[in-house]
């Protein structure tokens, strides 16, 4: 991936989410530059510069269309950003505004720590807005043995329980239910099972519960 400034990040990501809204269409060099809130003067000049960078196709007076290395890096950073959402939304749980933080922290995420927040987090699809997460060059290695929240606990796989991180109050509904760490819970379809029995826990508990990921198949 190259090297952009935090600045080109943003125009490439903006670009990127309104050529998905009309995959057909140029994307208007006002109608970005309202989005950026910056003049249409300073956009057309950063336009021109990542064209010179190949990473789009100016179109004076127009707008411009992303290339395929410009799609390709664009894809990556909105990738990042959602990646970003559901780690503060789900895992950690910020009640803060995550759509801004996340915009801040992508741009600090190289190539290696994208690879282990998308393994952790059992390769999401969406986003928590709903948002189809890019899938342009996206590595996927094996979650076998991956520590992840319960929540993430991917479809059709089998994890330990290791950690359960909760006040007093909260323990006692799972301990009553005979869940504690070394417990085995499965994903099946979407359900948590324990003991043969549907686990019925909200999304903000459910990611207080860490999981060893022992089995997994497609």
């Amino acid at each position: 991936m190259l090297v952009l400034s935090e600045f080109e990040e943003m125009y490439l990501k903006r670009i990127f989410e309104l050529h998905s809204e009309k995959p057909d269409q140029i994307v208007r060099t006002s109608q970005l530059a309202e989005i950026m809130k910056v003049s249409s003067a300073s956009t057309t000049e950063m336009l021109i510069r990542l064209s010179k960078r190949e990473l789009l196709t100016y179109l004076p007076y127009r707008g411009c269309r992303l290339t395929t290395e410009g799609f390709v890096n664009a894809a990556r950073i909105k990738r990042r950003e959602s990646l970003i959402e559901i780690l503060l939304a789900d895992v950690i749980g910020f009640k803060g505004d995550i759509e801004a933080a996340a915009c801040k922290i992508e741009h600090a995420i190289d190539n290696d720590l994208e690879l282990a927040i998308d393994n952790m987090l059992g390769y999401p699809e969406t986003s928590p807005s709903g948002t189809r997460i890019p899938l342009i060059e996206r590595k996927m290695e094996p979650i076998l043995n991956n520590l992840l929240p319960l929540n993430c606990l991917p479809p059709n796989s089998i994890g330990e329980i290791e950690l359960i991180v909760m006040n007093d109050s909260e323990k006692i509904t799972f301990e009553t239910m005979g869940i504690k760490s070394g417990s085995i819970i499965k994903n099946v379809d979407g359900n948590f099972i324990f003991e043969d029995n549907i686990l019925d826990i909200s999304n903000s508990l459910s990611h207080k519960i860490l999981v060893r990921v022992s089995s997994y198949s497609e």
